[in-house]
């Protein structure tokens, strides 16, 4: 895997906080998911291995495309590099 992510997206929100039901065509893509697991790093020029950024767990901020879409057992994953699409969420509330 090495600096590669499997994440699982997180489910859209269907009913608003003053409890409104959102149809299908209104929720909008779920840029949010979860980290299940993290390969061990990339190696860098030097031959020295550079640790991912992420760990299982933690919920990251996905780019609107991009990633390589994986279904196993009617779940479905996404698994990317860490350098292409994942921030951390802790980071982007303090933008």
């Amino acid at each position: 895997m090495f600096d590669r992510v499997l994440v699982e997206r997180l489910a859209a929100e269907t009913v608003t906080k003053g409890g409104i039901m959102l149809p299908e065509k209104s929720q909008g893509k779920v840029l949010q998911a979860t980290v299940v697991a993290v390969g061990p790093g990339a190696v860098n020029k030097n031959g020295d291995l550079q640790p991912c950024s992420v760990k299982a767990g933690e919920k990251v901020l996905l780019p609107e495309f991009g990633g390589t879409k994986v279904i196993l057992e009617d779940k479905v994953w996404s698994t990317s590099d860490t350098s292409f699409y994942i921030v951390p969420t802790m980071a982007y509330s303090l933008i």
